[in-house]
């Protein structure tokens, strides 16, 4: 069993201020494209494709090379060979192999990167840029879904090994959908989204005597390093990678995209740094997205509401050259009590760049199609659809044949109902309506994701004026990584808050898993409590002190030196004997107009179980921008595009719509009690991932209650439901 914490102090689970709040809001935290090494810096402006597959028969660079302030422009025709030595992470496509950027003449996506305008100032390059112009050998071009899908692929063994299997099935679930008293057989679609965080990405790199330092928004410092290390086939501790702050990410950072290795090799090129910033249009086909999804889910039911049979397909677009899985299926192999499942997973390859993680990668997906579907079940068998998640809750994983290390499913449901005011749903579709006419919908949705345990790093520093510095290679995206590690090491060391700092975003320091998939705290949180308990004893050992309620800082001034103690967090066993997941519950009030078919969501009310809660102020940030996103996923985020070239038509702000404060209503995310002696020494299993999934498929069951329209594909638009009521 995992030894839990047992605190001394009160930080852990309070909600602490942001210790980095002051930094950001003064301007003094410094993001990716504003650090500065100095004045022999230049300007780094990356050149896209304007077709989608093909050969480069020629670039013409002369303009641009003669344009004011050029200092060199880089092609597949001068650019250095690089080894590209196998680097590949878990969290990158397991299959296939990353495009070599500048090292041929091939062409794979609209807006893959074929060359590099390097100039004295930012401004000289980007007019530099429009000047390079490439003549093609235009192929054919895989850019429709449609098509791919007929041709889709397997996962691939490096997917399937990484636990996104193609096909799994338990029982005979085709026997038992044919004989089942009540079925439903439906398919759903889900729109391409791409992430769009506030911060665009950037890198600055330099190079001194072999020694490369990056400047760049990553998630994952460590892998970075490593990762530039053998395309560029040099020793990691040469490739030095700082990252402080990150503007925003939702998954997007935590790959190495081609504009790093470009301005590295630009920085090689010219002797000089370089700094790349890529516009908000280039992040759309440089730096992954949310792949569109097409599933079929049919799900056959006795006249009691008991599940018994569930068929979930799914196919995903991926890119050409790479496969990019997700676990678009994991959840419907456990979530809910049935003895005949059937999963299959397939890949639609085409013309576009490589997918990547965005907030609750697969689960949001799919669950989206199979809580709808149960939706459609409550609705054919007459059954509340809260008392049909209720009845076909599960007490334990049948995929895995695992106990769960502990499940609050039910008690989320339960709890969210009775708060939203479920009971005063009249069940009747397009029965309520508010005081201006328009119609009231309420739905709801149950949400899981996986806890994710990974090796991670600490070190703890004692000064002898009783303060602390604390550090691992992690990063802070905007979820208040800064403080809730102050917490924990305040906390297991005994000091005041005032005392301890935390340092991360450095590739120097003890090594850190992916700022990602909610696993920051269990691991890098269970590396700072180890590190800062092993500093804490060492320093009473040195100074004789046998009391170990002592208070450290008279301790470290009486003693008069440091201590330093490092110490890494591996998982236990644990995870092989348990089923390990967080769960919440989601309900959505929507209202439509039902002469326009605009939705607005006036309230969402959820429930989460995420484990020990560090600090309810972050938490509950967390959870409002899970709840907006997932709004976003509903009613508002699509990615265009033109399957004549495969370029995206909507690459701005103004028109990939995100929602703004006058599309969020009311927001009341709340936690449920969720002890879990099993998950890490922490007990915590993250709220990132869990408060964003499950928000989509309540707000289309609402959609339901209201209308009477199904809409089965997102994002939900007014032309769906106008059209629908039409014909």
């Amino acid at each position: 069993m995992t030894t839990t914490v047992t605190p001394t102090t009160t930080y852990i689970g309070q909600a602490v201020s942001r210790v980095d709040g002051q930094a950001k809001v003064t301007g003094q935290a410094t993001y990716a494209a504003e650090f500065d090494p100095g004045p022999r810096m230049t300007y780094g402006v990356v050149v896209g494709s304007t077709i989608a597959n093909g050969r480069i028969t020629s670039i013409d660079t002369a303009a641009a090379e003669s344009a004011p302030g050029v200092v060199a422009v880089m092609t597949h025709a001068n650019a250095p060979r690089l080894p590209y030595h196998p680097c590949r992470s878990f969290i990158d496509a397991q299959d296939g192999e990353p495009i070599h950027v500048l090292q041929d003449d091939r062409v794979l996506h609209h807006g893959q990167a074929i060359a590099l305008v390097v100039a004295e100032t930012f401004e000289e390059a980007t007019y530099a840029a429009t000047l390079v112009h490439a003549s093609y050998a235009e192929e054919p071009a895989a850019t429709s879904f449609e098509v791919a899908a007929l041709r889709a692929v397997p996962p691939g063994p490096g997917n399937q090994q990484a636990g996104m299997p193609g096909d799994t099935q338990r029982g005979d679930p085709d026997i038992a959908l044919r004989t089942a008293e009540v079925k439903v057989d439906a398919t759903y679609e889900i729109a391409r989204e791409d992430h769009n965080p506030i911060e665009l990405f950037a890198t600055t790199a330099a190079w001194d005597a072999g020694t490369l330092t990056l400047w760049i928004k990553t998630q994952w410092v460590s892998h970075t390093r490593a990762y530039i290390a053998a395309t560029f086939g040099i020793r990691p501790e040469d490739v030095e990678v700082i990252s402080p702050f990150v503007g925003g990410a939702f998954g997007s950072a935590l790959s190495v995209w081609p504009h790093t290795v470009i301005a590295a090799m630009g920085a090689r090129h010219v002797d000089r740094p370089v700094k790349v910033v890529l516009t908000r249009r280039q992040g759309f086909p440089l730096t992954g997205y949310r792949p569109y999804t097409a599933q079929r889910v049919a799900l056959g039911a006795d006249r009691s509401g008991n599940l018994v049979s569930i068929h979930h397909e799914g196919t995903a677009v991926t890119s050409a050259y790479e496969r990019f899985a997700e676990n678009l299926l994991g959840a419907t192999r456990f979530l809910y009590r049935c003895p005949n499942v059937a999963t299959r997973y397939r890949l639609a390859e085409m013309n576009v760049g490589t997918p990547t993680s965005m907030r609750a990668p697969g689960e949001i997906s799919g669950l989206f199609a199979l809580e709808s579907a149960l939706d459609e079940l409550a609705e054919a068998l007459d059954i509340d659809p809260v008392e049909l998640r209720l009845r076909n809750d599960a007490d334990r994983d049948l995929h895995r044949d695992l106990p769960f290390s502990s499940r609050n499913l039910r008690e989320c449901l339960i709890a969210a109902a009775e708060r939203f005011g479920w009971q005063g749903r009249d069940p009747r579709v397009g029965s309520m309506r508010d005081e201006q006419g328009r119609l009231i919908g309420y739905g709801c949705s149950s949400a899981t994701y996986p806890v994710y345990n990974f090796p991670a790093s600490a070190r703890a520093v004692l000064h002898p004026d009783g303060s602390a510095d604390v550090s691992s290679a992690t990063s802070d995206m905007g979820p208040g990584t800064y403080t809730s590690m102050t917490q924990v090491a305040a906390e297991t060391l005994g000091l005041p808050i005032e005392q301890v700092r935390f340092e991360l975003g450095d590739a120097s320091l003890p090594q850190a898993p992916p700022h990602g998939g909610s696993a920051t705290m269990g691991g890098v949180g269970s590396a700072v409590y180890e590190a800062c308990t092993k500093a804490r004893r060492q320093a009473l050992e040195r100074a004789g002190e046998t009391n170990g309620d002592v208070n450290l800082a008279q301790v470290m001034r009486r003693l008069g030196q440091s201590v330093e103690a490092t110490a890494d967090y591996r998982p236990s066993d644990e995870s092989n004997q348990y089923s390990m997941h967080s769960y919440g519950a989601v309900f959505a009030e929507v209202r439509v107009d039902p002469d326009l078919g605009l939705v607005r969501v006036p309230r969402v009310v959820s429930a989460f179980g995420g484990g020990r809660i560090v600090n309810p102020k972050l938490a509950h940030s967390q959870a409002i921008g899970g709840i907006v996103m997932g709004i976003g996923m509903a009613l508002l985020e699509h990615t265009a595009v033109d399957p004549r070239d495969g370029h995206v038509v909507n690459g701005s702000l103004a028109d990939y719509l995100v929602p703004v404060n006058a599309d969020i209503g009311e927001l009341d995310p709340f936690f449920v009690q969720d002890d879990d002696p099993h998950v890490n020494p922490l007990g915590v299993k993250g709220i990132a991932e869990i408060a964003a999934i499950g928000v989509a498929p309540a707000i289309t069951n609402a959609v339901y209650h209201a209308t009477g329209v199904r809409v089965r594909t997102l994002p939900v638009t007014p032309e769906m439901l106008l059209s629908s009521r039409q014909g």
